[in-house]
């Protein structure tokens, strides 16, 4: 009797703690867009974090986590709702998973006032890089302007003189045209500012048409850019102006898309799947496997990048319970980034390469991009002389 009671209370000890553990997940708030046009983004942040996550058996640098994921639906009232929710209702003080720049700007203050951590995997206005931003607030992908200043490094290496330029009325639309400006230096033959919500760009073609520049650069991200492309396709400009593209203008879903009419376009980009790491090769092969005809998108692999700088912290902290110390091992960025070369600024957001890529056909027939050149080393963003951290 006194043996079985023992076995109870031992069997009752590791129950319990088996819950305890459960109860120690990490949680990781994730607001995204899953709907709409830009659905697919979201979608490919989100299963980024998942495959890693995946890969190492729930956890992240040994530590198990859990993601709780909701839709924004791409609205800026959304995403402060669920964030209010995430960090009152549910205890969650480690956020990331946001697309557009004009959700970011409603909700990351709120975090990062809250004492909550916010890594973004893809949104990165020029304003939280700066004055605004904080100790608190991470950028994985790219800061918007340096994004687009490496189509314009491109655009002049490659000799044009004369471009017309594009993007949604809206933050990101905005750094992204100031970037490609500030890098370009040529003359500027025309410049439109597009809904955030268009699916018709007659009149964007028949302008670009009449002002006959020597080269096209619009910003358009996921869905937008797909109807923009089918309709400079469609219009017959896309054989006579040639595009530099940056890379949310020419995800692996949008060159799919445009089929083998996308062959030839010129994409500044931090990242391709023919790049020659171990990151880079292990992801690409591992999603391949699990997510069989479906690409890779460059939302994937900084998804993916989120989730290992948040595991190369873990690994050192145990936990968030102490937000400074999770800080200062974030501020490390200690792990492979797919991209090759990565480390934070002053302003912790990235300092990496930029490349020229080349649409090419790939080996399934499908479009892909091919490294061309390294257009600039270790570049980090105009905005960091102005944060003070």
């Amino acid at each position: 009797m006194k043996l079985r009671n023992t076995l109870l209370a031992l069997t009752f000890a590791l129950s319990g703690a088996t819950a305890a553990l459960a109860q120690d997940a990490v949680k990781i708030g994730v607001i995204t867009t899953l709907s709409g046009p830009g659905g697919y983004l979201g979608q490919d942040v989100r299963d980024g974090m998942k495959l890693a996550i995946d890969m190492e058996g729930g956890k992240l640098g040994g530590v198990p986590v859990e993601l709780v994921v909701e839709d924004d639906a791409n609205k800026p009232a959304n995403g402060r709702q669920i964030a209010e929710k995430f960090m009152g209702d549910e205890n969650i003080k480690l956020l990331t998973g946001i697309i557009f720049s004009n959700i970011a700007g409603a909700v990351v203050p709120d975090v990062v006032d809250n004492d909550g951590i916010y890594i973004s995997p893809n949104a990165a206005p020029s304003n939280l890089a700066g004055a605004e931003c904080n100790a608190n607030y991470f950028v994985v992908p790219w800061q918007n302007d340096s994004l687009h200043e490496a189509s314009g490094i491109a655009a002049k290496e490659l000799g044009y003189k004369r471009a017309f330029i594009l993007a949604p009325n809206y933050q990101a639309g905005k750094d992204a045209l100031n970037g490609f400006k500030r890098m370009f230096g040529g003359e500027i033959v025309g410049e439109m500012y597009t809904q955030l919500d268009q699916t018709d760009y007659s009149a964007e073609m028949a302008q670009i048409r009449a002002a006959k520049p020597d080269v096209v650069f619009q910003f358009h991200p996921g869905g937008l850019g797909i109807a923009f492309l089918r309709q400079y396709q469609q219009s017959g400009l896309l054989g006579q102006i040639p595009m530099v593209l940056s890379e949310p203008s020419s995800d692996a879903v949008a060159l799919k898309s445009l089929g083998e009419a996308a062959v030839g376009l010129q994409v500044t980009s931090h990242w391709s799947p023919d790049f020659d790491n171990a990151a880079s090769k292990e992801l690409v092969a591992k999603w391949k496997e699990t997510y069989p005809g479906r690409p890779l998108t460059y939302y994937g692999t900084q998804g993916y990048d989120v989730a290992r700088l948040i595991a190369s912290a873990l690994k050192k902290t145990g936990g968030i319970d102490d937000i400074a110390a999770f800080r200062t091992e974030l501020a490390k960025a200690d792990f492979q980034s797919v991209r090759g070369n990565f480390s934070f600024g002053p302003n912790q957001h990235p300092v990496q390469d930029w490349f020229l890529l080349e649409v090419v056909k790939g080996q399934d027939g499908v479009p892909t991009t091919k490294t061309v050149r390294k257009l600039v080393e270790n570049y980090g963003d105009i905005h960091a002389k102005d944060c003070n951290l």
